[in-house]
């Protein structure tokens, strides 16, 4: 009995460290295991409103690749509930403009400025039928051209064939209203379907140099051969861009990429009528009157704070007159553009649209020079300083997928998260990020892996540097007519949804270029310089 009690004190001394090696790791990852078991992703039934502040539970940063699945797919299934399938058997069965119904209620000789106007939609098809469901692609916006005025419309889908669009009438004068059928639901149903079939809408074509051999080969972001492939992966991120190997050349010899549409559509034949130039767009205010806008109310408008980083996002986010963007929540101050920046190290990262940010800074600021990086072509990395007032301004494209028919440098090309991981940030940075015109020709899988991925250096950087400003600047909306099955705006405003809801628990500002757009009426994937400076103008209320 001694001796058996001997020889198990080793064993009991040895559970017990055990027991306090298990405690100790348990206590030390409590934090990850509680968010782990709180994390969870709603949509919030598409009324999005933008949190102003960082989440009360911190987030887990070790996302595993299967978490990022299930994140993903979580949100396609949101999606697919969204947009369900519609059946579609002929067009004179699909929602008309013209024989739809619109009806305004309480209508008056004269309105007031600041009341809200609402319009009652009763949808039908071409034989005069009411539709039974929702789903259409509707724009809903006010003008009064003569002023440089415009705003966005709110529209409500009871997702029974009716609708209610509501303008709230911010200024005096005679007013248009508009509302166009962008798609009908069963073109929006077969817009989605189509999207997420196939990846090779568009090709690239890579160029490899090594030595005194040259090679041109298809790349995409899938490739289905039995051909030996190059791999350009992240595993981190799991990104991947592939390209047939060419002969005798190494896959690191990659320097140069254009793309180009391929003929190819995943739209049934019946359903590509829908998106003829004549069916896309149509009014359905076609023939009413002017609204009459008067001021009614003598008192004062109330004083509105100066627009600060992080306040709440409303719908409509604003208005356009004389040429202003003028925000509803919040006044925008003029702002002394080279004062404002003094100091100040900003990083524009995304596509064309934010290039054109770093165009107007050039434009701007006189005394900005601009820094050859020996770099050519269009998306060519852009760094400008001020050495006076301590101004860097810089802009980098985003990785692949870089839609363009004209050749560009692919030996610099990075995915922005690397670029974010690598910034020290601090309070004088501010990085402003624009992603989404070039993943409108893919399945929707693509833009949300990036945007999910981006979410997750964004929050690593305000982890490590909290003082730093990020801002998301949404997509612009562009040409109606333009090729709709690739680049036409339903894709662009799911990936508007998506990416809001998707950075809506961390602490950055959102520039809403859609909403913007929208209310000046640009229908340009490149707007206008006013509207240029207006977005940069909300940036510059931001931080200073």
């Amino acid at each position: 009995m001694t001796m058996s009690m001997t020889n198990r004190k080793p064993l009991l001394v040895l559970l017990f460290i055990l027991a306090s090696w298990i405690t100790f790791i348990v206590f030390q990852n409590s934090t990850e295991l509680w968010t782990a078991l709180k994390l969870t992703f709603s949509f919030h039934y598409w009324n999005f409103i933008m949190k102003s502040s960082c989440p009360k539970v911190p987030l887990n940063l070790g996302v595993s690749p299967t978490e990022t699945e299930l994140r993903i797919k979580e949100i396609m299934e949101k999606l697919d509930k969204l947009i369900p399938p519609r059946p579609f058997t002929h067009v004179k069965t699909t929602t008309s403009a013209t024989q739809s119904r619109a009806t305004i209620l309480n209508p008056q000789d004269t309105y007031c400025r600041g009341h809200q106007l609402d319009i009652l939609l009763e949808m039908r098809d071409h034989l005069g039928h009411r539709k039974e469901y929702g789903g259409d692609f509707l724009r809903a916006r006010m003008s009064s051209p003569a002023l440089k005025a415009g705003a966005s419309g709110k529209v409500t889908d009871f997702n029974n064939g009716t609708y209610l669009v509501s303008f709230t009438l911010f200024w005096e004068g005679q007013v248009t209203l508009s509302i166009l059928l962008i798609h009908p639901s069963e073109g929006v149903s077969a817009l989605w379907r189509a999207r997420n079939q196939g990846y090779d809408r568009v090709i690239f074509i890579g160029q490899f140099a090594s030595g005194t051999s040259f090679a041109n080969s298809y790349c995409a972001l899938v490739l289905n051969s039995s051909a030996e492939l190059c791999k350009y992966l992240d595993p981190r991120d799991q990104e991947a861009f592939y390209c047939m190997k060419p002969q005798h050349i190494p896959c690191a010899a990659l320097t140069h990429m254009h793309s180009k549409n391929k003929k190819v559509s995943y739209l049934r034949k019946q359903e590509r009528i829908l998106f003829k130039r004549s069916n896309v767009g149509v009014e359905i205010m076609e023939n009413f009157n002017i609204i009459n806008v008067s001021k009614c109310n003598k008192n004062m408008a109330p004083m509105k704070k100066k627009c600060k980083f992080g306040m709440a996002s409303t719908i409509p986010s604003g208005y356009v007159w004389k040429d202003t963007w003028n925000p509803i929540s919040c006044s925008l101050a003029p702002v002394e553009i080279k004062e404002c920046l003094k100091g100040k190290f900003i990083y524009l990262m995304g596509d064309s649209t934010i290039r054109q940010w770093m165009e107007y800074f050039k434009d701007s600021i006189k005394t900005l020079k601009s820094v050859d990086l020996h770099e050519s072509g269009k998306f060519q990395h852009q760094f400008a300083v001020d050495l006076d007032k301590n101004i860097n301004i810089q802009w980098q494209k985003h990785g692949y997928p870089l839609v363009g028919s004209l050749t560009y440098s692919v030996k610099e090309i990075e995915y922005i998260t690397r670029v974010i991981d690598r910034t020290g940030g601090e309070k004088n940075t501010i990085i402003v990020i624009s992603l989404g015109q070039h993943f409108r020709p893919f399945p929707i899988d693509v833009f949300i892996r990036r945007a999910l991925n981006v979410h997750e250096a964004v929050q690593r950087l305000l982890l490590r540097s909290p003082e730093t400003m990020v801002i998301i600047k949404t997509e612009n909306i562009r040409e109606m007519h333009s090729d709709v099955e690739r680049f036409g705006d339903f894709h662009g405003y799911i990936q508007y949804l998506a990416i809001r809801d998707i950075f809506q628990d961390l602490n950055v500002g959102i520039i809403d270029a859609w909403d913007i757009t929208i209310a000046y009426g640009t229908n340009n994937v490149h707007p206008p310089i006013s509207v240029v400076r207006n977005q940069i103008n909300i940036l510059l209320n931001y931080s200073c």
